[in-house]
């Protein structure tokens, strides 16, 4: 399984969104590790496996540009729940 976090340099939802991604990935005692991108993204994304925790649909997301859908626990499980094996 690939966890990603990628933001935008200076995103003050970074720091959140990695407590909640490493809270739930504790809560489902999987050791993996989260791989971390700081560029010009729309930020903060959580990837898993290269899926967006946050959007159903797909297509890229406007760069460098605070996420007002900012991830939630609820989502990060559901998603880390259907990857597991």
């Amino acid at each position: 399984m690939r966890v990603e976090l990628r933001t935008a340099p200076g995103c003050p939802n970074a720091d959140t969104a990695r407590q909640i991604v490493r809270e739930c990935l504790d809560a489902l005692g999987m050791n993996v590790p989260i791989i971390e991108k700081v560029g010009h993204y729309a930020s903060p994304t959580v990837l898993i496996d290269g899926v967006d925790v946050m959007r159903s649909a797909t297509g890229p997301l406007a760069d460098d540009a605070c996420r007002l859908d900012l991830p939630t626990s609820e989502r990060v499980l559901d998603v880390l729940r259907r990857g597991e094996h």
